[in-house]
């Protein structure tokens, strides 16, 4: 049997809760801005409806009666909960939370600057960004969006292409310049090189693959210095010990800003690149599509566009 045909109505529900709390049907009435016949009539019609009396009338007033006491316990704590969850969930639509994960590099240097802009144009939603180094399995985490590397084919379940995959060598000013110009193949690997390891690179390119891809048959020494975390490899170009590699829209800002050289006729492009994924595609959250939308309004293609 449905609740519906269990249940007598919510509103006389209401009524009878108003009145058992104010134990007066007058006092009912001028909450609920009605009528006393009306809110006796309701009375009446409920104790019908269920076969019991609910109230005593006495000298100006009513009390309630053993069963009243009873249901005016129930009604008053379902009412209460009611209410309760209503609130919570208008506090949840006011000031949403979104988890956001992606990489340390694509956090660091691609997210992190960009995100003040989302916050002007939704401040009450919190982004909290959840980075790990490698790939990780997002669709067993609580996680609502995941902006991931990779190819097409190696990424299901993916939004859109944030961006592709352009690689070239990047190094300090200073580096630079004090090295003689760099033309060549044979010159770039003679450099000092830093070095991505292999678990931190997520299917990056390394100096091996970069090479090869550029079709050179030059191979490159032992790089200087290897890491473990993409942001400490650009710290260490940037403070002058070698030269790293540097992928395209995450280091523009820092080539711009002049605090990198970025070697671009040395560029490599590949069909990889960065994706958006949801993880929950059929949980429809309106925090996580504005964020989707923002990230569609921030891609690259769409900006120069």
């Amino acid at each position: 049997m449905f609740l519906s045909e269990r249940l007598p109505s919510a509103q006389s529900l209401l009524i009878f809760e108003a009145a058992a709390r104010h134990k007066s049907f007058t006092g009912a009435a001028q909450e609920l801005k009605s009528t006393q016949s009306a809110v006796s009539q309701q009375i009446k019609g409920l104790e019908s409806y269920l076969g019991i009396m609910l109230f005593r009338r006495i000298y100006r007033g009513v009390a309630l009666t053993e069963e009243g006491k009873h249901l005016y316990k129930a009604v008053q704590e379902g009412f209460q909960g009611i209410a309760s969850c209503l609130e919570t969930l208008q506090k949840t639509r006011l000031h949403q939370v979104i988890n956001v994960a992606t990489d340390f590099a694509f956090a660091a240097y691609w997210l992190l600057p960009r995100l003040p802009r989302f916050r002007e144009l939704h401040p009450k939603i919190d982004v909290r960004i959840i980075t790990s180094q490698g790939q990780h399995d997002f669709f067993g985490q609580n996680v609502d969006v995941a902006i991931v590397f990779g190819g097409a084919n190696s990424i299901h379940s993916h939004v859109f292409k944030l961006f592709d995959e352009e690689v070239f060598p990047i190094c300090s000013p200073q580096l630079f310049h004090d090295s003689s110009p760099i033309g060549s193949h044979k010159k770039l690997a003679s450099m000092p090189l830093l070095k991505l390891g292999a678990d931190a690179g997520q299917g990056w390119f390394d100096w091996h693959s970069y090479f090869q891809g550029r079709r050179s048959q030059i191979v490159p020494g032992e790089p200087v210095l290897t890491f473990n975390n993409y942001t400490l490899l650009i710290q260490a170009a940037i403070a002058g010990q070698g030269v790293g590699l540097g992928w395209s829209t995450l280091v523009d800002d820092l080539i711009d800003s002049k605090v990198l050289v970025g070697l671009r006729e040395f560029s490599l492009s590949s069909d990889r690149g960065y994706y958006v994924v949801e993880p929950r595609p059929n949980e429809l959250v309106n925090a996580k599509q504005h964020f989707l939308d923002w990230l569609w309004g921030e891609s690259p293609e769409n900006i120069s566009g």
